[in-house]
């Protein structure tokens, strides 16, 4: 990462605020917290798993009997008959997840302590540690430790629906293994009865419901029935035979009356054509007409008298004896023939009379019948409402106890839960499971770790990644300084060619960016506490400048706590104490470091007063002086809390480079000094981050510092 040149040197005076260019995306920071914590979370781990191996071993084994059953959404009838409730009650979904909660209610499991008389069961109180004393006891003693057995139950079953069917397994876990196959059979045959008992409660009702309602259809019934038969008597209405409606309703078909004039009608019918055949017959009759077998013979006779006698007419006289005795027997069959043919007329006459009688007769019986008749069907009106209101209350009362006689035997249908697969006593227990509670443990370790790692950064006040610069302090990152062992930080700052000579020749480049006249002539470092790495700091960038050609003076201006001249072991007989005391700025001042370009102006011998001196004006005196003869000062002063040295010393240098350890100061103590920097109006350039863990913290992701690209390559020419 290369900073921006600034427009203007106050632009550093007030630095701006955080920008987040450099902030590392959530994801890389979180990775980086875990880094730095890594021995913490492995310890968590750690000791996630050893306690959860301790307390599986520990634990109470458990064994777990499992039994299957089908739950069908209608159950085979037995009987054709429709239960009061339907099984299929809506939807599958909304069936099974009443079934499922069925199969987990309290209600069920109380049966089945009932049933099994958990509450005094020895093997129960020893498997799960309840009291199960069998000893009289009070009612309310009895339904406390009913209540605890249920609980027991509840907390031990596991109702499991097999995915994409209508089978659910029932488990049921306990310390005992017997125990646990009746438990888990005893729930199954309980729900069966529960359900069972459900139907027959709702049959229940109902039945009560349709007696009441029976009773007073019975009542109904019989008052109708009693008025129909009493207005009927009174209309003197006598039915022979009834039909039905087209709407059911009963109807009289046939009544005396109406069967009377039936029987009159054809009595009048047939009369009425006796009558028409005598009057027919008798109309028909003229003089001579009538024939009978008499009337025939006589009429045979005569001819054969009257032929007989115009024979005799012909060979006799009329007096002649013979002649006139043929002429008396012809007269005598003429008065015979007469006398038969008015008996004949007379019968005619009779016979038409009679008939004529007959039907007058019949005719006016049929005319009352017809009158009674007419009467009896205006009666009928009512008749007929009193028998609609009593054909629809037995219509009531004989499907209403039809429905009765059958929710009496609906209770006969199958049930519709059946057992597959009884529980079998379980061989081996089914928990605690070491290899499922390592893992829960190591999950629960991990996400214990994951909560300790945030809490502890939200805590931790330190800055642990460079990108936090900009954004807690508003300073520019001039640069940053990687972690070395203590024992080669000399060879690796006099090799320019390792990782730490990479970092501040970047750092060195930085510094070009902050002034219009490139590397400020003259520059302080300083720190929040002691080894931050201000020293060894400040004699890399001497050395790194000087391989380029500038002249370098280093001052050594901590003189409570001199430390350069140790760094690069060299004697420290005479230094900055014996210049602020009054000496001159001459070369008996200065060390050689044996480095070309580079001089070292020790802390001298240790003054009583060094707070003092470096408040003089001497020490700015001394910067003028050697930036005359150098191109580059940097002063080394001692660090910011708990002195009030560096605040006044600032001022003798163009500017300040603060030096922040990684993982070192808190933040609040950081800004506090930069606070006491900026009352004393001293002009801060940036941050020199220093003791910065490349491996663990993940650096070089976006800073582009280059000393990472510097390593890869030592590493590939190796």
């Amino acid at each position: 990462m290369q900073l921006v040149a600034p427009t203007t040197l106050d632009e550093f005076a007030t630095p701006p605020l955080t920008s987040d260019v450099s902030a590392l995306p959530p994801l890389v920071a979180y990775w980086n917290a875990m880094r730095r914590r890594k021995w913490l979370i492995v310890a968590i781990l750690a000791l996630s798993l050893l306690i959860g191996a301790v307390l599986t071993l520990l634990a109470t084994p458990y064994y777990q009997a499992t039994a299957r059953i089908q739950i069908d959404r209608e159950a085979d009838r037995v009987t054709n008959v429709e239960e009061v409730s339907a099984v299929n009650a809506g939807e599958d979904q909304e069936f099974y997840q009443t079934q499922y909660a069925l199969l987990n209610a309290r209600s069920l499991a109380e049966r089945v302590a009932r049933r099994l008389n958990l509450s005094a069961n020895p093997v129960f109180e020893e498997a799960f540690d309840a009291v199960t004393d069998d000893a009289a006891v009070n009612a309310q003693e009895r339904n406390a430790r009913l209540r605890r057995t249920t609980d027991i139950l509840l907390d031990n079953v596991n109702i499991a629906p097999v995915r994409g069917s209508a089978l659910i397994d029932i488990h049921f876990s306990s310390p005992d293994p017997n125990l646990s196959a009746r438990i888990a059979n005893g729930w199954t045959e309980e729900f069966i009865a529960s359900n069972l008992d459900r139907r027959f409660a709702s049959t229940r009702q109902a039945r009560e419901f349709l007696e009441g309602r029976l009773a007073d259809l019975r009542n109904k019934l019989e008052s109708s029935e009693r008025d129909l038969v009493g207005y009927a008597a009174d209309q003197g209405i006598i039915t022979l035979s009834q039909g039905e409606s087209e709407n059911g309703l009963s109807q009289p078909d046939r009544t005396v009356t109406s069967a009377d004039l039936e029987a009159l009608n054809r009595a009048l019918a047939e009369a009425t054509q006796a009558r028409i055949a005598a009057e027919s017959a008798l109309q028909a009759q003229r003089p001579g007409a009538q024939s009978s077998d008499a009337l025939s013979a006589l009429r045979q006779s005569r001819a054969e008298a009257a032929a007989e006698l115009a024979q005799l007419n012909a060979r006799f006289e009329s007096g002649y004896p013979e002649v006139q005795a043929v002429r008396s027997r012809v007269a005598a069959l003429d008065r015979s023939i007469a006398e038969e043919t008015s008996r004949l007329n007379s019968g005619y006459q009779a016979a038409f009379r009679d008939a004529t009688l007959r039907e007058q007769a019949l005719r006016a019986q049929v005319d009352r019948l017809k009158q009674s008749l007419l009467s009896e069907q205006s009666a009928s009106i009512q008749y007929n409402i009193y028998q609609r209101e009593v054909d629809t209350n037995r219509q009531l009362y004989d499907g209403l106890l039809q429905r009765y006689k059958e929710i009496g035997v609906a209770g006969v249908a199958s049930t519709n839960v059946f057992i597959i697969d009884p529980a079998q006593v379980p061989k081996s227990p089914s928990s605690p499971n070491l290899l499922l509670n390592l893992l829960l443990s190591l999950f629960i370790g991990a996400f214990v770790a994951l909560l300790a790692v945030i809490a502890l950064e939200q805590i931790d006040q330190k800055l642990k990644d460079p990108a936090e610069v900009t954004q807690r302090l508003g300073l520019p990152l001039l640069g940053v300084i990687p972690k070395v062992d203590e024992d080669t930080i000399s060879e690796q700052v006099a090799d320019p060619k390792s990782d730490l000579s990479e970092a501040f020749l970047t750092f060195q480049t930085n510094l070009s960016f902050l002034t219009d006249h490139g590397v400020p002539r003259s520059m302080l470092f300083t720190s929040t506490r002691p080894n931050e790495g201000k020293s060894n700091s400040t004699i890399a960038l001497a050395r790194s400048l000087a391989r380029t050609g500038r002249s370098v003076l280093l001052v050594d201006a901590d003189m409570r706590n001199s430390s350069l001249h140790n760094l690069m072991a060299l004697p420290n007989e005479r230094g900055l104490s014996n210049y602020l005391t009054g000496e001159e700025f001459t070369r008996q001042l200065l060390t050689d470091t044996g480095v070309q370009n580079f001089d070292l102006m020790t802390a001298g011998p240790k003054p009583p007063n060094a707070g003092e001196l470096l408040h003089s004006a001497r020490l700015e005196q001394l910067v003028q002086a050697a930036a005359e003869r150098y191109d580059v000062v940097i002063l080394d002063a001692p660090p910011v809390l708990g002195l009030a040295d560096v605040p006044l010393v600032a001022q003798a240098a163009e500017g300040v480079v603060y030096t922040v350890e990684m993982n070192g100061a808190r933040t609040r103590q950081v800004q506090q000094s930069l606070a006491r920097l900026t009352a004393a109006r001293a002009r801060v350039f940036g941050v020199l981050v220093t003791k910065h863990d490349v491996n663990s913290a993940g650096y070089g992701y976006g800073y582009g510092y280059g000393y990472g690209y510097g390593r890869e390559r030592s590493s590939a020419e190796a």
